[in-house]
C-alpha cells in the first residue's frame, strides 16, 4: 500500500459536500466545489493565498475574495477548519479525530492520527458544555527542521 495522496475528492465526500450546501442554502457552484476539493485533497493544510493559487490554475478567473468568502462558509458549514497559528490561518478537510503539531518558527502543520483502535479524549468538562462534533487537537512548537536550523 503506498502513501500517494488521492487525484480525486471521492463521490460519497463531493455528495455530503453538496448535500451540506444546499441544507445551509448555499448553491453549488464551480468555484465552490473546486476550492473545497482543493482543500480536501491538500495534506499541507493550504492557506487562503495557496487556494486561491491552486484553484487559478483551473479557474483563472476566481477571485481571492471568492476564496476568502468560501473558505469562511466552509468553516461555518463545518467542512474545513482552521489550524496553525492565529497570523497564518490554514484550514483542513480531513475531519477524522487527529492531532495537530504547528510549528512557531514556520508555520508549517502537520499531522498526527492516534492508531486505528483509540480516540482523542474529551474531558467530561467539555462533553458537558454541549454536543462534540468534530476533535482536533492542535499543540505547538518548533518542527524538528527548524530545530536542526536553530542549532546551526
Amino acid at each position: 500500500m503506498t502513501n500517494t495522496p488521492p487525484t480525486s475528492v471521492s463521490p460519497e465526500r463531493l455528495e455530503e459536500f453538496k448535500r451540506i450546501c444546499k441544507a445551509h442554502g448555499l448553491r453549488v457552484t464551480p468555484q465552490r466545489v473546486e476550492i473545497y476539493k482543493t482543500v480536501a485533497l491538500s495534506k499541507a493544510h493550504p492557506n487562503a493565498d495557496s487556494v486561491y493559487a491552486s484553484v487559478r490554475r483551473t479557474m483563472p478567473n476566481v477571485s481571492l475574495d471568492t476564496v476568502y468568502r468560501t473558505l469562511a462558509s466552509l468553516e461555518q458549514m463545518g467542512l474545513v477548519f482552521r489550524v496553525g497559528l492565529a497570523s497564518k490561518a490554514r484550514f483542513d478537510a480531513d475531519l477524522k479525530e487527529h492531532y495537530h503539531f504547528v510549528c512557531m518558527e514556520c508555520g508549517e502543520v502537520y499531522d498526527a492520527f492516534p492508531p486505528q483502535d483509540e480516540h482523542l479524549t474529551v474531558p467530561d468538562a467539555l462533553k458537558a458544555l454541549g454536543d462534540i462534533k468534530n476533535v482536533n487537537l492542535q499543540t505547538s512548537g518548533v518542527c524538528t527542521h527548524c530545530r536542526k536550523n536553530l542549532k546551526k
